[in-house]
């Protein structure tokens, strides 16, 4: 191998040199000559060994000394190795010299390693000495800590203590406040300057109520209710203190304006009604403005017992003031209206004139009491005489009418004019007159439901017709031939009518709208069944019946009847009404048998006790007019259609009985035989019932389904205007008609033979109903 410009140590050399002889005696492979390059170049990066290190001369040879010299020399003589042995021997010595040098920084780094560790050793005992120290301090300074926060706390809890003293302290005082007020309002109040008008005065009026207020919920503290009663004491002279000052004020407002009315009234009675407005209102408003701030307060706390009292002396007072003031003028304006006007306008009109005092007077109030002014009661004391002024008036006129129409047209200007509509415009300002107002409305109610009675009695139930009354169908047949004038006015439909049922109709639709619905009920039900009783159980049928004839007299009757349900139909009400009366008459039998023994008069544990025997029994009754309206309409109109019915086919009706009389003899007859041998003769042989006689029978009908059948439907259109009506009635006599034909036709066709038939002339169904028909 080529050598290298690097200096070698001694062992170096010496192993060249072997390795150089070794090589030589022994080669080497290619991979082993690998080898060994690979290991000459992993080591050929290796630091000199100190040794080394200090021989390196100053041109970087090293400087060899003689004792390296003599063993370069030695090694070089000793390299050749003869055995195995000292090859080994070799190269031990060789790997321990490279061993040491080798370990040498080995053991320099572990000896400074060694050094610092020691220095860390001593460290770290400093700082276990430190920490030991720093836990020590720790634990002083918890100690502090724990002290301080123990401080902490109590000096909190003390605040905490003061602070509930401290605020026990206060509302102690606060307590003893309310106490100790006495004192400074009872001398305040009984100073010789107090009065409303100081300043303190009402302040103290709020101490004052709040210490009672205090008192009254606390009435366990000691002496409270010693303190209550002298608290009411002072709050009571207060009272009378602002009591005495509103009249006073009230007074002195009055005055001056009655002084204003005298100066501007220059010797009138009254002044004119701008200026009266003007003075009593304005001028009085003015004169007592003072009060406004006082009543407020009273206002404000009228939610106290006391206040509420004081409150309404105040009304009180107010109101007799201005009553006072204007009742003179009230009184004579109604008497002015009662001297001039009619009963109707002087009602229009004092209701009018008091609606305007009225709302005049609420206005006045409002402004004195803004918060009471809603309470129409307040205002009692003063429009309560005012309107008795009025209401005394027509009270006396009320009790004197005896007109139906006026006391009506009454009734309608003050349940529509009056309540209706100017009561209900004008509103609270005149809702104090509603009490008087409907007093008076009731009054004409009881008039008129009594005058009402006596009409229905006199015009009515004792009506006495006269000939003229009665006079039908003349009275009919004047009507159709009026109308049948050019020109000539028909316009009264009650012409053609019963005088009491005019009235009637008249009565009911005067009543309906003015009486209330149970009066009115009542009233009504006495007047339909008092014009039914007229027609029917006072002979005005019969009357007619016996001068002009039955079918007149029933005719009229259908009339009115059929008018009068009519009329009725469009009032929406019940015509029943319910009769109680008290039973006497069992007393006499229970008055007997206690007189004979029978009973004891104190055996209160029977029935027949004292108090049961004495005991009237309530009866009831219940009278429907209208019920009997339509009772006695069905009756009439069957009586009338049976009479026409008899009127016509009486000879038919009768032959036909006649027939049924003797077949039902001679049935007889044959049952009471003991054969069939002897029978019956056929019924053409009887007398009556001969072809010749049935004829005759069927001519009478003939003539008077051809004569009085028209007189009848005449009689009927003069009557009964609508057609319909007299359909109806005439429905059941043309059926009547027609089956009494009908069976005349059975009983021929069984007794006897066609061309009997045909001689007796009898017209057949169809052609008759065509004859009937024709007639309507």
């Amino acid at each position: 191998m080529a050598t290298t410009a690097l200096p070698k140590s001694g062992a170096v050399s010496k192993g060249y040199n072997f390795a150089s002889t070794w090589a030589q005696n022994s080669p080497l492979t290619d991979q082993q000559e690998a080898a060994i390059l690979a290991l000459s170049n992993a080591v050929s990066e290796r630091p000199l060994p100190p040794n080394l290190e200090q021989i390196l001369g100053k041109e970087g040879n090293p400087s060899v000394s003689p004792d390296e010299s003599s063993l370069d020399e030695a090694g070089a003589m000793d390299a050749v190795l003869v055995n195995t042995h000292q090859f080994f021997k070799w190269y031990a010595e060789l790997e321990s010299a490279m061993k040491s040098e080798t370990e040498e920084k080995y053991r320099l780094y572990e000896d400074k390693l060694t050094e610092r560790i020691m220095i860390c050793d001593q460290i770290l005992q400093q700082v276990d000495d430190t920490l030991s120290l720093i836990s020590e301090l720790q634990s002083l300074h918890q100690s502090v800590a724990t002290k301080t926060k123990t401080l902490h706390n109590a000096c909190d809890q003390l605040l905490v203590e003061k602070q509930r003293l401290i605020e026990f302290a206060d509302a102690l005082r606060s307590r003893l406040n309310y106490f100790d007020e006495l004192e400074n309002v009872s001398t305040s109040f009984y100073a010789p300057n107090m009065n409303i008008g100081n300043e303190q005065f009402l302040p103290l009026l709020k101490r004052l109520d709040d210490c009672i207020s205090y008192v009254e919920s606390n009435p366990q503290y000691a002496e409270s209710s010693v303190y209550l009663v002298k608290f009411r004491q002072l709050q009571s002279r207060a009272l009378g203190i602002i009591r005495s000052h509103v009249l006073s004020v009230l007074k002195g407002a009055s005055s001056q304006v009655q002084a204003a009315i005298k100066a501007s009234a220059a010797g009138k009675a009254v002044a004119s009604e701008g200026v009266e407005e003007s003075i009593i209102y304005v001028r009085f408003k003015a004169a007592a403005s003072e009060l406004k701030p006082i009543l407020g307060e009273i206002e404000s706390r009228a939610a106290r017992k006391e206040y509420a009292q004081i409150l309404s002396e105040c009304h009180k007072l107010y109101c007799e003031q201005r009553l006072y003031l204007i009742k003179g003028i009230v009184q004579q304006r109604v008497s002015e209206y009662a001297k001039k006007e009619p009963l109707p306008s002087l009602t229009r009109s004092g209701c009018a004139y008091l609606m305007q005092v009225c709302q005049f007077e609420h206005q006045l109030f409002d402004h004195f009491f803004p918060s009471s002014s809603k309470d129409v009661s307040s205002l009692a004391p003063l429009m309560d005489p005012l309107s008795t002024y009025l209401y005394d008036t027509l009270r006396p006129r009320l009790i004197h009418e005896a007109n139906l129409d006026a006391l009506c047209e009454l009734v309608d200007i003050l349940k529509v004019e009056v309540l209706g509509e100017q009561l209900s415009r004008r509103g609270e300002l005149v809702a104090g007159l509603r009490s008087t107002l409907q007093r008076i409305l009731a009054d004409i109610h009881e008039r008129l439901a009594f005058c009402a009675r006596t009409h229905i009695r006199e015009e009515i139930a004792n009506y006495r017709p006269s000939d003229n009354d009665l006079d039908y169908p003349k009275r009919l047949e004047r009507t159709v031939e009026t109308a049948s004038t050019p020109n000539e006015d028909n316009s009264d439909i009650y012409e053609t009518w019963f005088r009491p049922l005019e009235k009637t109709v008249s009565c009911l639709s005067k009543l309906y709208h003015c009486l209330e619905p149970a009066v009115f009920t009542g009233l009504a039900q006495h007047l339909v069944y008092s014009c039914i009783s007229v027609l029917l159980k006072q002979n005005a049928s019969k009357a007619i019946a016996k001068k002009s004839g039955q079918m007149d007299g029933q005719l009229f009757l259908i009339k009115h009847l059929l008018i009068l349900r009519e009329q009725i139909a469009p009032f929406d009400m019940e015509f029943s009404v319910t009769y109680k009366e008290l039973d006497f008459s069992h007393l006499l039998e229970h008055l007997r048998r206690i007189l004979r023994g029978q009973v004891s008069l104190f055996d209160w544990s029977r029935s027949t006790s004292l108090a049961r025997t004495f005991s009237p029994r309530i009866l009831e009754s219940q009278i429907d007019a209208k019920k009997e309206l339509e009772k006695s309409l069905k009756t009439t109109c069957e009586e009338f259609i049976m009479a026409i019915t008899k009127l016509v086919v009486d000879p038919m009706l009768s032959f036909v009985t006649k027939v049924t009389a003797v077949r039902s003899a001679l049935s007889s007859a044959n049952q009471g035989q003991k054969s069939d041998s002897v029978l019956a003769k056929p019924l053409k042989s009887q007398a009556f019932a001969s072809p010749d006689k049935v004829a005759e029978v069927v001519q009478k009908v003939r003539d008077a389904i051809e004569q009085e059948l028209p007189k009848v439907m005449a009689k009927m259109k003069l009557y009964l205007q609508n057609p319909s009506t007299r359909m109806i009635l005439f429905k059941p006599i043309k059926t009547n008609i027609v089956e009494a034909h009908v069976q005349l036709q059975k009983l021929l066709n069984s007794e006897y033979s066609a061309e009997e038939i045909q001689s007796m002339g009898i017209i057949s169904i169809q052609n008759l109903q065509s004859q009937l028909d024709s007639l309507l």
